[in-house]
């Protein structure tokens, strides 16, 4: 038996989730889950309410002087966050 056209589970897998657009949504939950890793435990503690949608990720902070720096500081941010899970996942952090 000769197998032609044959792929690899992992290449199979790869396929399927380009195809369905998995992808994107795993590097999101990614950054969300390493949002209190990259930010430290303090920072962490006064964000709630972080989720991503249409390639923005939006947080809630819980001080104005932490928004304000968060603001100031959001191209680094952005940069981080999409560096860490190497891919260009968010275009814009918004934090209210």
């Amino acid at each position: 038996m000769i197998r032609r056209n044959s792929q690899s589970i992992g290449e199979v897998i790869q396929e399927f989730m380009n195809k369905s657009n998995l992808e994107s949504k795993i590097f999101e939950q990614k950054i969300i889950r390493l949002w209190p890793e990259i930010m430290g435990p303090q920072i962490a503690e006064m964000t709630t309410n972080i989720y991503i949608k249409n390639k923005i990720l939006y947080v809630s902070v819980s001080s104005s002087v932490l928004r304000n720096e968060l603001l100031m500081c959001r191209s680094t941010l952005l940069k981080s966050l999409n560096k860490r899970v190497g891919a260009d996942v968010i275009t814009n952090v918004m934090v209210r």
